[in-house]
């Protein structure tokens, strides 16, 4: 059933996306406002209760339907987890700023391009030279494939292996936006309690998948060169899963990246910060090229990660 919900819910998220301002991330959005105003005293105690709230409710909530419809039907059991990947998964969450940034750098229209990356990041780029703008948008997507896809996957694959799948996917959404968004950069930030419960449960949440994303790019890319600044890169950037897949994707593609600089790092450090600069000095200096190369890794990544759920399923159907 995994490997046919996944296959699914990318289908469909690819015919039809979801708008930025859909009733999902209005509810999500809400429940996160509600928990900080609630239970936010400033305290240690009360910044894992908060988060603990925000991320783990909505988690134990996907999994009570799940559990609820399996007596009842396996197609409604099969619709569930397909309606909470397709919210919970997919390309077209931050593929159309990528593909706006590309067809204007190959037009030579660099005004555009950083426009488009400042509202993606919500950040001033201000006159980033064309080399520093293609390695953060690089950077910026291999990570946003890791967030929306690949990590994701990863959570819900492993949660499905127990009986309860979408609360894998929703507690790995749910701790990625609890990171992203209660930063100190932010307007309105929580207290600092808050912010360091986020980062830090998005740290232990995303320690296993940011590997198996590495791994993964390193089997269908340049496999010793992403391996190799795997390994040395991995010491420098120690806080960050984050920096173990931009290792593995500069190596993977032959590409010089060297921290992402414009803060959308989340869990980087104790404040939630980015903290991966000059971590990279191998690898070509960006071109436009690597944007195809970048694509091409990414989807050889999904069809890699079907083909092993694939497998697994026929697996446990003949056994």
């Amino acid at each position: 059933m995994s490997f046919f919900a996944i296959f699914l819910a990318l289908l469909l998220e690819q015919a039809r996306p979801l708008g930025r301002d859909n009733t999902a991330h209005r509810l999500a959005t809400a429940w996160r406002r509600w928990v900080r105003r609630s239970l936010d005293a400033g305290q240690a105690p009360h910044g894992w209760m908060a988060w603990s709230a925000a991320a783990l409710v909505p988690a134990l909530l996907a999994a009570l339907v799940h559990w609820l419809l399996l007596p009842f039907s396996d197609l409604l059991v099969f619709a569930w987890t397909v309606g909470v990947l397709y919210l919970t998964l997919g390309f077209r969450q931050f593929s159309h700023y990528f593909t706006a940034i590309r067809q204007a750098l190959e037009s030579n229209d660099e005004a555009t391009a950083r426009a488009q990356l400042a509202e993606w990041q919500q950040v001033e780029v201000g006159e980033l030279p064309r080399q520093e703008l293609l390695r953060h948008v690089i950077e910026h997507s291999a990570l946003a494939a890791h967030h929306h896809v690949f990590g994701v996957l990863f959570a819900y694959s492993v949660f499905a292996a127990f009986g309860f799948g979408p609360a894998g996917a929703v507690l790995y959404r749910m701790a990625e936006s609890l990171a992203r968004r209660w930063q100190p950069r932010l307007q309105d930030a929580p207290s600092s309690a808050v912010q360091q419960a986020a980062a830090q449960g998005w740290r232990w949440i995303d320690h296993v998948p940011a590997r198996a994303t590495a791994l993964a790019f390193a089997v269908v890319g340049n496999f010793e060169e992403a391996i190799a600044a795997w390994r040395s890169d991995a010491t420098r950037a120690a806080q960050s899963n984050d920096g173990i897949v931009l290792a593995a994707t500069a190596g993977a593609i032959n590409v010089r990246l060297g921290g992402l600089g414009l803060g959308a790092n989340p869990g980087a450090n104790e404040a939630g910060g980015p903290e991966l600069s000059n971590v990279w000095s191998e690898g070509r200096e960006p071109q436009n090229a690597h944007l195809t190369s970048l694509v091409g890794l990414v989807w050889r990544s999904v069809v890699l990660w079907l083909l092993l759920l694939a497998l697994m399923t026929l697996a446990r159907s003949v056994g």
